[in-house]
């Protein structure tokens, strides 16, 4: 079951694949805690997150917030609590001098609050006219919500420090290359959605782009590529980087990507409380914007935008039709992507064959997000739904969009047209990026 099939589903049915969602989300919310110890908790491991505690009730109190008392009318559990959990009431780096509920406290919170939710879906009305509940578009809202604190939970466990304590089997093997680039022909998409139940309202309305022909990576820069604008002193050459991100370089002592390691002549890269050898052959990860946009621009490329990111992802040229993901309408299965924290990193270049787009570009969902040039902008049409703070209050110039999941994203908010913001300085996220460029004319007349 995929969610643009939600509208063809009975309540019963309705229900069940909520449910299903709810528990699915909840089990990896759990794991995530309980992999550590009640002192790693509480613990803030770094300032630019938020005690995994904290991310933890958070959840809750949304879920409290929406599905009890929003969509359920039912009292208050813990009204007491809704300031120190509202993520716009206090800086991460504050959240650890809050009042927060202990380890014990939070659990049976949370518990409380999902008995309370299942009640509630027992006995919502999905064709009561509501637009909130229009295909149990709020309890996918928070299924989304848990999802998205799953893996900035699984960002803070990247920042931890101590013996490692989470495992996950490697990812496939990747592949050689038929062509390191492609032509991309340019023309007419549909881009986002007025149609998936459960996109949110920055991805909405759909609505026709005209893209001009360009060539983008077939997939993302390896680490081995990357490493040859390390060593080749592209971190010390201003001439690669725009004003902002220079300063960005000299003032956060830039050398490299974060958690790359050079000891006794090798590289080496820290994942989860692990020492490894850098591999060559995966995407280069937890790079900010400004290390991207150089690179680029050392390659002799630049970043894609976003709407030549979506029209890689999504166009099909013998038809004209936008898809739904790269390889068709089919939902994300594991020989397409690499998603949902089934692997701990990115698989190496090459590894999903079966994911690629009609045109021939790889593994554009999952592994890691991908920066692109484009500010975070409203659609024409925007219309914010249902509250202001998820994106009307974050469009312009200070945040850049990200595009395509990555190995740490749930298929549940892996849509092609899903688009992800941050700072252009941020590193902790699980970020990487492809380069485009404009063709040349031999390559339009070809």
């Amino acid at each position: 079951m995929s969610q643009h099939q939600l509208s063809d589903l009975s309540d019963e049915g309705l229900r069940a694949f909520v449910g299903e969602q709810l528990e699915r989300s909840r089990r990896r919310t759990a794991r995530l805690a309980d992999a550590v110890d009640t002192d790693d908790l509480i613990k803030q491991h770094s300032k630019l997150m938020s005690p995994l505690i904290w991310d933890y009730a958070h959840i809750g109190n949304q879920e409290e917030l929406w599905l009890v008392r929003d969509v359920g009318g039912r009292e208050p559990l813990r009204q007491d609590i809704d300031e120190l959990y509202d993520a716009f009431m206090h800086p991460r780096a504050d959240r650890p001098t809050l009042p927060l509920l202990g380890p014990v406290e939070t659990r049976a919170y949370v518990e409380e609050v999902r008995d309370k939710v299942l009640d509630v879906l027992d006995h919502v009305k999905f064709d009561g006219g509501r637009e909130l509940v229009d295909n149990g578009f709020a309890f996918g809202m928070i299924v989304q919500h848990e999802q998205q604190h799953d893996e900035t939970m699984l960002a803070t466990h990247q920042l931890r420090r101590g013996v490692p304590v989470l495992d996950a089997p490697p990812p496939p093997a990747g592949r050689r290359l038929a062509a390191p680039e492609v032509l991309v022909p340019g023309g007419v998409l549909e881009m986002g959605t007025s149609v998936e139940p459960w996109a949110l309202d920055n991805e909405r309305p759909a609505h026709a782009v005209r893209v001009a022909p360009y060539v983008i990576d077939t997939v993302p820069v390896s680490n081995g590529d990357y490493l040859q604008f390390v060593t080749g002193g592209g971190y010390q050459d201003p001439q690669w980087w725009s004003e902002a991100g220079w300063a960005q370089v000299q003032k956060a002592s830039l050398t490299g990507p974060r958690f790359w390691e050079f000891v006794d002549g090798e590289w080496w890269q820290l994942r989860f409380g692990k020492r490894e050898q850098l591999p060559l052959d995966e995407p280069v990860m937890h790079v900010c914007f400004y290390e991207a946009e150089a690179y680029a621009k050392w390659a002799g490329k630049r970043l894609p935008t976003e709407e030549e990111w979506e029209f890689a992802a999504r166009f099909d040229p013998a038809t004209g039709r936008t898809r739904r993901f790269p390889w068709g309408d089919e939902s994300p299965g594991p020989q397409h992507a690499n998603l949902g924290q089934r692997h701990l990193g990115p698989a190496p270049v090459g590894a999903y064959p079966a994911g690629a787009s009609p045109l021939g570009v790889e593994q554009l969902i999952g592994d890691l997000w991908e920066w692109t040039s484009s500010d975070f902008s409203p659609y024409p049409g925007f219309r914010a739904f249902p509250y202001d703070e998820y994106s009307l209050v974050f469009f312009g110039p200070e945040y850049k969009i990200l595009r395509g999941g990555s190995f740490a994203t749930d298929e549940v908010v892996a849509r092609s047209t899903f688009r992800n913001w941050d700072y252009p300085i941020r590193r902790q996220i699980f970020a990487g990026f492809r380069c485009a460029r404009d063709p040349r004319p031999e390559e339009l007349r070809a």
